[in-house]
């Protein structure tokens, strides 16, 4: 039987396996994104289907980004390319095992899901006005709804699509899974889905990063350190 003290302790407000995924996963998004910038000054045109070169075959050509955005700091495909299968495997397997930790702690469940009234659209404007008043404590759990969708499409949409449309890249990969690039409408989609989403991450983080500094950042900081507390006050 429990005793009182056992009862009483408080539950942590960030899981062990949330702290340590979110750190490993700053970093190796980090890298991934300033390498894989590198990647792109290669070449700057995207295109769709399954092959393309030429200009006039191009839906977007993208600047060249400069030394001090891209890893390493100056134009080398094949180090960045190093750089960046290194740390996709990191990302991916770091990826796996918080999904895994995730759903055996019931962080997906307890914390990320969503019931259908909170689509309504009265409900996602009013989880919008409380977002422009500074108000990110609304909501039941730990999470408000606009919260919630966001976390939940980047780790089930954008991080999975990240991972895949890099293994429809890699001639490798590509060879033992013909049906992926299928899947993606060719290789040099791949390559444009790839594009987007980690332009759309890097907008995630850029806000993330936003809020926290408008939401206490130094407390924010340190329960994403130590794991705060799922009682007390934000």
């Amino acid at each position: 039987m429990m005793d009182e003290t056992q009862a009483a302790k408080p539950r942590k407000k960030h899981a062990l396996g949330t702290r340590i995924w979110h750190w490993i996963n700053a970093l190796s998004v980090t890298i991934l994104f300033m390498s894989g910038l590198n990647i792109s000054n290669a070449h700057r045109r995207l295109y769709w289907g399954d092959w393309g070169f030429a200009a006039e075959q191009a839906w977007l050509e993208v600047p060249r980004f400069p030394g001090w955005a891209t890893i390493p700091g100056y134009y080398s495909l094949a180090s960045a390319r190093d750089w960046h299968i290194v740390f996709a495997w990191v990302f991916a397997l770091g990826l796996m095992l918080f999904m895994l930790a995730a759903l055996r702690n019931g962080h997906f469940r307890r914390d990320l899901t969503t019931r259908w009234a909170d689509w309504k659209p009265s409900n996602v404007w009013q989880d919008i006005r409380q977002h422009l008043k500074l108000n990110f404590d609304h909501g039941e759990g730990k999470f408000n709804f606009l919260q919630k969708a966001a976390y939940a499409g980047v780790i089930f949409v954008l991080l999975p699509l990240m991972i895949f449309t890099g293994m429809v890249m890699s001639p490798g990969m590509e060879a033992a899974f013909p049906w992926m690039t299928d899947i993606f409408g060719g290789r040099q989609s791949a390559r444009s889905i790839h594009f987007i989403c980690a332009w759309l991450l890097f907008a995630f983080f850029v806000v993330h990063i936003l809020l926290v500094l408008l939401s206490n950042p130094m407390k924010q900081l340190a329960d994403m350190i130590s794991g705060g507390r799922d009682d007390e006050a934000a």
